[in-house]
């Protein structure tokens, strides 16, 4: 069995939404795609790409951050989707796709996850909500960290935001991109994991998250309380 990092997110968000999945397959509604989001996030890499296992790129040089971004021979499989950074945990391959990798002279690696964004003030992350950007990346490190790679507890967020100006159009959209660093803290996976392959093992459902939009509303439509 093969979970993915955004499964085990799911599970954090709600046991019920991954066990009717994960047992039943009845998925969640899917979401809108985030297309110009990955416009940036291939624009990013191809930026990246262009100084990888050479140099310190000029983005990277203009923050006085001397990290190089890493080479690796596996690198192309763990940037995709479908193949990710794979490890095995009590039986299961959990696995993720990161966005991009650096490494420092001591040849220790270092988690970097592209972001994009519009908004009028200075990006961050102090949100409630980026919980989420923060265990991607935290989990992200613990499948390295099964790959043999020496890797650092802070990660790099590249996090672009559209400028909303006075200026017409003309086909081009200007974006200020701050890096911002993150110290990841994975101590909560293994314990997670523990549970999740409990609760996968059980075919008794589990209590849904009070949270959860999703069951809310079928409570809801149940109940007939609309």
């Amino acid at each position: 069995m093969r979970i993915s990092r955004s499964k085990v997110d799911l599970y954090l968000e709600c046991p019920l939404c991954f066990w009717l999945e994960q047992k039943k397959g009845i998925k969640r509604p899917p979401g809108l795609p985030f297309s110009l989001n990955n416009a940036v996030d291939h624009l990013l890499k191809n930026e990246f790409n262009s100084a990888r296992g050479k140099e310190v790129p000029e983005r990277l040089a203009k923050e006085n951050l001397n990290y190089i971004p890493t080479n690796h021979p596996n690198l192309p499989n763990w940037r995709s989707n479908f193949k990710g950074v794979s490890r095995q945990y009590n039986g299961i391959e959990f696995f993720g796709a990161i966005d991009d990798l650096w490494h420092d002279q001591s040849n220790t690696h270092f988690v970097v996850d592209y972001k994009a964004t519009s908004k009028a003030d200075e990006v961050n992350l102090d949100a409630e909500w980026q919980i989420g950007y923060k265990r991607q990346v935290e989990f992200y490190q613990w499948l390295l960290m099964g790959n043999g790679l020496t890797v650092s507890n802070r990660a790099w967020f590249v996090y672009a935001n559209g400028i909303k100006g006075d200026a017409s159009f003309n086909d081009q959209l200007d974006f200020k991109t701050k890096i911002i660093p993150y110290d990841g803290d994975i101590n909560w996976i293994e314990p997670t994991l523990d549970k999740l392959i409990s609760c996968l093992s059980s075919d008794i459902p589990p209590k849904h998250s009070v949270e959860c939009n999703y069951c809310s509303y079928v409570e809801k439509r149940i109940d007939g309380n609309f």
